[in-house]
């Protein structure tokens, strides 16, 4: 029923905000356009407010899950045009905050001291108001500048019950809807929920942000802020306050004689870096997180602030995905067609060579094109809607990936739309490819077992008689196993056969002495014709008693 209720305040958000006039205007519900009509919303709505801005304050008020949603669209600027994307810019860091005496409330009871206790200063106009938290300015005792973050309060409430309609949803798309075996939406949901759950536990941020700093500790390319642990708890963080440029100020940047040829391709090579060298990601780089520090121009570096959502991958996952970008670099269609079969994200039986014409023809107008008019995006959708017709499976665990990917391209084309993300990306995947599965991987992996075989070298002799000994015992054992499974088999066959015959017995028996009973009531036969009952009843019997008597010896 609470299901049912959010269903019903969602459509009526949409029609509030007059969003039905987009849905209605989508192809697939033209036949319905004439419900727009008669909403009463559409006669007194306010014409000053934009589609965009209407699209924004809709997205607002339906809460955390749809704000993440937004900032998402609000990276692409290529798909959705500006006047969208600057509006839906304002969810990065302009959410309506909550009030102070409620920030105030939840510091003072996660720290467990007043606030003069714990800070010699504390800001109380927040700095930046987001989907799941807020942020102050705050100076320490030892008179450190820092921020501190605080979770929303009622926001858990808000996304589970947002996430059981997107469960309901799923669940009956897993029912009803055809692509849902290819699409997972439930898994889909599910992963959504676990990264969302995960965004609320402030400590779990802490120590992501610690680990990050590691990864790119005295690196030129990216400054990850000082977490202090003596005040982070699960609803409160405090990190070390930076100073930078958002990277979507253009002006601000330009001011400071940024090369941005340099920052775009840094971006890049940080979001390679940590995919495939650390293995560990930030997988909310949405412009709102990223700053740029403007003390040197020509060779400029970037700041990361919340850490709420991070990735990693699976090896089998970061190496066919390595081995995909590479291939998809050399424009060996046939080696990504393969790939994709080998990993199992198609039909073992897919025909090769269909399936990689159907890349090639998705793949190969892009690189006749300058970089500055292509859409990564737009492609990805493209191979979508083409590995559609393979039962390409969506991978729920490569979708943080896929984000992220998305949000760095849209932040690279409005620094640099003309930067070579191929010339770029390809030598780093090539070097992974060749540290991994290359004679250089060998040697490595040699190095790194070494002290592991010198240790067990001894036992090997013991440890290869025991091998054999266990091979030849198990495939004696299967061949018994074999045996009994036959023997279970038969038995098996044999057991439905004595049902049956007691089934058939027990009829004729039954069918036999009913007849007699009916004709003692009422008498079926007259003269000659009285001794047919006998003979019926007889014909029945007989072969009903030896059915169930053989049934019975067979046990």
């Amino acid at each position: 029923m609470r299901n049912l209720i959010r269903l019903i305040q969602i459509n009526f958000t949409l029609a509030r905000f007059g969003l039905d006039e987009i849905v209605l205007s989508m192809h697939f519900f033209r036949p319905l356009y004439l419900l727009g009509l008669i909403n009463p919303f559409n006669w007194f709505r306010d014409n000053d407010l934009s589609q965009a801005e209407r699209l924004r304050l809709c997205i607002e008020s339906l809460g955390p899950i749809f704000i993440k949603f937004g900032q998402m669209l609000a990276t692409r600027r290529d798909l959705f045009g500006d006047e969208i994307a600057d509006e839906l810019e304002k969810l990065l860091d302009r959410v309506p905050p909550f009030p102070w005496p409620q920030a105030r409330d939840i510091v003072e009871q996660q720290l467990g001291m007043p606030l003069e206790q714990a800070f010699k200063r504390f800001d109380e106009n927040e700095i930046a108001s987001a989907s799941i938290a807020q942020v102050y300015a705050a100076i320490l005792p030892d008179g450190q500048d820092v921020v501190v973050k605080i979770v929303r309060p009622g926001i858990e409430q808000a996304i589970r019950r947002d996430i059981e309609v997107l469960e309901l949803l799923a669940k009956m798309a897993d029912r009803y809807w055809d692509e849902a075996r290819r699409v997972k939406p439930l898994q889909i949901v599910r992963e959504f929920e676990t990264t969302i759950m995960n965004e609320l536990d402030l400590v779990r941020e802490a120590a992501n942000a610690s680990e990050l700093r590691r990864n790119f500790e005295d690196s030129p390319d990216l400054y990850v802020p000082f977490v202090h642990w003596d005040y982070c708890r699960p609803r409160v963080m405090v990190m070390e306050r930076i100073n930078g440029i958002p990277v979507t100020d253009i002006k601000q940047l330009q001011a400071h004689e940024i090369n941005f040829e340099i920052l775009s391709r840094k971006g890049v090579e940080i979001f390679f870096t940590q995919v495939f060298r650390h293995n560990y990601f930030h997988a909310d780089m949405h412009p709102g997180n990223i700053f740029v520090a403007g003390e040197t121009p020509d060779d400029p570096k970037y700041i990361a602030v919340d850490f709420g959502i991070m990735g990693s991958l699976s090896s089998g996952d970061q190496r066919y995905l390595a081995e995909n970008f590479a291939a998809f670099f050399n424009r060996d269609y046939r080696r990504v067609a393969e790939l994709h079969v080998d990993s199992g994200w198609v039909d073992r039986d897919t025909r090769i060579d269909e399936f990689e014409a159907s890349i090639r023809s998705v793949c190969e107008p892009m690189f006749q094109r300058p970089l500055s008019e292509i859409s990564f995006g737009q492609l990805l959708l493209r191979l979508f809607q083409t590995a559609r017709h393979f039962n390409m499976e969506i991978q729920p665990q490569l979708l943080l990936l896929e984000k992220t990917f998305l949000h760095i391209e849209g932040i690279g084309r409005q620094l640099y739309p003309q930067l070579d993300l191929w010339d770029t990306a390809k030598p780093f995947i090539e070097g992974w490819l060749s540290e991994q599965l290359g004679v250089r991987a060998l040697v490595k992996g040699m190095k790194k077992n070494l002290p592991y075989i010198a240790e067990h070298l001894p036992d090997l002799p013991q440890l290869a008689f025991k091998a054999l000994d266990r091979i030849a015992n198990d495939d004696l054992r299967l061949t018994l196993e074999s045996r009994q499974i036959n023997e279970l088999k038969r038995e098996i066959r044999r057991a439905n056969q004595r049902s049956i015959r007691a089934i058939i017995g027990g009829s004729f028996v039954i069918s036999a002495s009913i007849i007699i009973a009916l004709d003692g009531i009422a008498p079926i036969m007259v003269g000659r014709g009285q001794l047919i009952v006998p003979l019926v009843s007889a014909v029945l019997f007989i072969p009903g008693l030896y059915l169930l008597i053989r049934s019975y010896r067979d046990d």
